[in-house]
């Protein structure tokens, strides 16, 4: 199965210049842990809730003031359309994530998160494939 057939189309995402509680209050009326941040229609980033506890709250910042920008993950890990659900699977698991923005043309079309994977009746169980490497102990403590 590919991921077009398993990720969410309708998106919300935020600009670089959004305030982290304008993020955050997204995440929260969207129920999600995570917004893109895009560029036009261009990938820019994500952020994440851990983004913004681990780069603006830890740090004393102030989220009505900080910017998406200042905290956000800037690179993010993507995918195609055409990418298999098993190799999105196995590429979450490796890099221990929970979410995966879908990139076409370097155009943000989709997101898949290991929830999508799970509710898939898919013959090998990619979402525990994952779900297994993203809970793994760390390195780092």
């Amino acid at each position: 199965m590919k991921i077009r057939d398993l990720m969410t189309t309708n998106v919300a995402t935020c600009s670089r210049n959004a305030t982290v509680v304008e993020a955050a209050r997204q995440m929260q009326s969207q129920n999600v842990g995570s917004v893109p941040v895009v560029n036009g229609d261009r990938l820019a980033g994500i952020i994440t809730d851990r983004d913004i506890v681990v780069n603006c709250v830890a740090k004393g910042g102030d989220c009505a003031t900080a910017t998406v920008e200042s905290c956000m993950t800037t690179n993010p890990v993507t995918v195609t359309p055409e990418t298999d659900a098993l190799e999105a699977a196995l590429l979450m698991a490796s890099e221990q994530i929970r979410r995966l923005p879908v990139v076409e043309n370097g155009k943000l079309i989709g997101i898949c998160s290991l929830g999508d994977l799970a509710v898939v009746d898919i013959h090998v169980n990619e979402a525990g494939e994952a779900l297994s490497g993203i809970s793994e102990q760390s390195r780092v403590h």
